[in-house]
């Protein structure tokens, strides 16, 4: 097939391109700067440079593509009000924009890569496809909210008979994090995370190369209009990281990092000593805050099979050894 990938310059996105490539697919991927995208011009993608504002420029760059795989987004919790319209353009307008410009050059295939965040702060239900926000919407962050406006600007383009697959993953870990997460669990693995910090956050932990092949998965046997959660294990961060720390032969971390101390130093230290610009929001996403959502209907219907955690942990901890 003729794959137009959005993102695939990213930590999924690479993925994503590298099981397109390996099963023979020809990619076309949409990149910012070409010059910073070596990954995917060496696995053999076409670059298309450009991004999301135009409508018009993406639905000719999308013209021949048998199927759109949207994945281009920004993932930052803990950001100041100046930056929130940049937020906005990429999560939702940006969304739109590929949506459309998808529909328009009249791919047979669109999967739009949401998230579980989508659902929000699940208060320790484990969810899935069908839940729905409670009304009036409560964020825990702006990323929260952007996830979920695109989330269903996306589904309103289903119900106009788009044809749309979307998929939630979870929280997504392996080779190449770049998040704070990943971080985490990499000085975790090398014993270097003096402290467990937002320990009671509970996330469905999923392995990067597992979303990829569901997200392929997806494409191939998804139902039209259907959503499609792509998880792993659920657990909670004090877990994920002493087991990362097992996984890795080091020792877990002895300290705990109270929440109330970092409500308390958040007012003068946001910003500071290498931490988010805005503490108050990392905190309220985090502290004691669930995303958590089941996968049994991708596994059901499309043969979604992550690997466990402590396996993913495990390949992670080999691939930081080399």
């Amino acid at each position: 097939m003729i794959v137009f990938l959005t993102g695939g310059g990213g930590f999924i996105g690479t993925a994503v391109a590298r099981q397109l490539r390996a099963r023979g697919d020809m990619v076309r991927a949409l990149v910012r700067h070409p010059a910073r995208a070596s990954i995917l011009r060496d696995i053999g993608c076409e670059l298309v440079p450009g991004d999301l504002s135009d409508v018009a420029r993406l639905t000719a760059a999308m013209a021949g593509a048998d199927l759109v795989v949207h994945l281009a987004g920004v993932y930052r919790v803990g950001i100041t009000d100046r930056e929130r319209p940049a937020m906005y353009a990429a999560n939702v307008t940006g969304t739109e924009h590929a949506l459309d410009a998808a529909i328009a050059a009249g791919a047979t295939r669109i999967v739009d890569v949401s998230t579980i965040n989508a659902f929000g702060n699940t208060g320790g239900q484990v969810v899935d496809e069908a839940y729905r926000r409670p009304k009036p919407y409560r964020y825990v962050s702006y990323y929260d909210e952007t996830k979920h406006l695109a989330h269903l600007a996306a589904e309103e383009r289903q119900r106009q008979g788009a044809p749309i697959v979307i998929v939630q993953p979870g929280g997504v870990y392996g080779p190449g994090d770049p998040s704070q997460l990943g971080g985490e669990l990499r000085r975790a693995m090398t014993g270097t995370l003096t402290s467990i910090t937002f320990g009671s956050l509970g996330l469905n932990l999923v392995h990067v190369d597992d979303v990829a092949a569901g997200i392929l998965l997806a494409a191939a046997r998804g139902a039209v209009g259907e959503s499609y959660v792509l998880g792993g294990e659920l657990v909670r961060m004090a877990d994920a990281i002493r087991r990362a720390a097992r996984a890795g032969g080091a020792k877990p971390p002895r300290l705990t990092t109270p929440t109330w101390l970092l409500r308390a130093v958040a007012p003068l230290a946001s910003g500071r000593f290498g931490l988010t610009p805005n503490l108050p929001e990392l905190i309220a996403a985090s502290d004691g805050v669930t995303y958590w959502a089941t996968d049994a209907k991708s596994r059901r219907e499309l043969g979604y099979a992550p690997r466990g955690l402590d396996q993913g942990l495990a390949d992670l901890a080999a691939s930081l050894r080399g």
